[in-house]
């Protein structure tokens, strides 16, 4: 499978431009990488609103849970999907419609017909990567797990 490279400063102008992000797959359950993920984001300033059908109209983090995309009543810039490959298409036609900006399919999510879809209607496309750790690695906040802080070093040489 091919993987799509997507530059530093492309990655970068999204997550500026981005102040609500619906997170479709979002789960209660502190366990699960979509939690910790909309936790990381919301710590630093973006609102996450969950899209998750099992648990409409309870509260994760604060924030309504909503069933769909087409539920929520306010403007979303960014749609992260944590679900299947498979179910990313139909999401990314939720973005689609609801006029978001970008479509992030977490890791391992990649749906190329899809992703050519949304660039089509003009939203921006990221596949398999993880907004957290993408965010985290270009604002230098992830260091504090060891992430190329160049503290921790197993070679015999200095990091230049």
């Amino acid at each position: 499978m091919e993987n799509e490279n997507y530059s530093d400063e492309d990655i970068a102008n999204i997550l500026k431009a981005t102040k609500n992000i619906a997170v479709v797959g979002g789960s209660p359950e502190r366990n699960r990488p979509s939690y910790s993920v909309m936790q990381f984001l919301q710590k630093r300033g973006f609102r996450i609103v969950p899209v998750n059908p099992r648990a409409t109209g309870e509260t994760i983090l604060g924030e309504k849970v909503y069933a769909s995309l087409a539920d929520i009543p306010f403007p979303i810039d960014m749609v992260d999907i944590f679900r299947t490959s498979d179910a990313a298409g139909q999401i990314s036609d939720e973005a689609i419609a609801i006029k978001a900006k970008c479509v992030w399919m977490q890791l391992g999510v990649r749906n190329p017909a899809a992703a050519a879809r949304a660039r089509a209607a003009g939203l921006q496309v990221i596949m398999d990567r993880c907004s957290k750790i993408e965010y985290g690695r270009l604002s230098g906040q992830i260091g504090f797990m060891g992430v190329d802080t160049g503290i921790i070093n197993n070679s015999r040489r200095r990091r230049v």
